[in-house]
């Protein structure tokens, strides 16, 4: 019974003591495994890292990037816009200056044509005392001269209103203008004449027919000058010359001056006394 104790003792040392050897075998074995685990996982996550702040700055350039094409962007856009203001402006400009070049010539037309307008028929109606309307032998002066000048086509009527110096200058020039307006009411009301026809002014106590202090020369300055202009003949010239195939007229050669003597020419130079 001691004998199989004392061998079951040995027994369990022997493999406790065996035990232990091998464990602190495997630890010796695997501690350097270990450590250089460690050591990897380490650097693992040193890298995770580094890449995650890659990714981070990465993230950083890209949105500065982005915001640089935005902001090239919003100031390309920017200068379109100006430029086509710029351009919208540079065609209004042509166009007002197209406008202007346009009204010039027409006025320059215009005026040309004032060249071809003749004085073809007047009448001068004379007015009372501080007086602006029309008698019944005005209105027939004016019918007749309306007449006389109805088979014009190209026309126009300048109606000039005056008065006697009698007055202050102001009250004259607006009893002129009274005046003017009467004879051309009536032209208009009566004679259906278009009002665009019709050039008038009142010129006051201006340009008087007479300069004397008498009754009779105030009664003279108080008056309306009525003209009648036509360039009907004017028209008719301008159409006979662009008429094609038509010849002008052959004008007959002035016959020969006879030559005059020495005696005749110096009678010629002599002043008349």
């Amino acid at each position: 019974m001691t004998r199989t104790t004392l061998s079951a003792g040995l027994l369990a040392a022997t493999l406790l003591t065996g035990g232990c050897a091998t464990k602190k075998y495997v630890q010796n074995q695997t501690a350097p495994i270990q450590a250089k685990v460690d050591q990897v996982n380490d650097q693992t996550n040193k890298q995770g890292q580094q890449i995650q702040q890659t990714r981070t700055d990465l993230n950083g350039v890209d949105e500065r990037a982005q915001n640089g094409i935005s902001a090239a962007k919003e100031s390309a856009m920017t200068a379109q816009n100006t430029a086509q203001g710029a351009m919208d402006k540079a065609g209004t400009a042509s166009d007002l200056a197209n406008k202007d070049s346009e009204e010039i010539q027409s006025l320059r037309q215009s005026v040309s044509n004032l060249d071809d307008y003749k004085q073809v028929a007047d009448v001068t109606i004379p007015f009372a005392f501080n007086r602006y309307t029309l008698t019944p032998k005005d209105r027939e002066d004016l019918d007749k001269l309306v007449q006389n000048a109805s088979s014009n086509k190209h026309f126009f009527i300048a109606v000039e209103g005056f008065t006697d110096r009698t007055g202050s200058r102001q009250y004259n020039e607006a009893l002129s203008r009274r005046r003017a307006d009467a004879v051309t009411e009536y032209l208009v009301a009566k004679h259906d004449i278009p009002i665009y026809r019709i050039h008038q002014i009142g010129l006051g106590e201006a340009k008087p027919v007479d300069d004397g202090h008498t009754r009779a020369a105030r009664a003279k300055n108080r008056r309306v000058e009525v003209k009648i202009f036509s360039a009907d003949q004017s028209y008719s010239l301008s159409q006979l010359q662009l008429q094609p195939g038509q010849q002008q007229p052959q004008q007959t050669p002035a016959p020969a001056q006879p030559t005059a003597t020495p005696q005749q020419d110096q009678q010629q130079q002599q002043p008349q006394q």
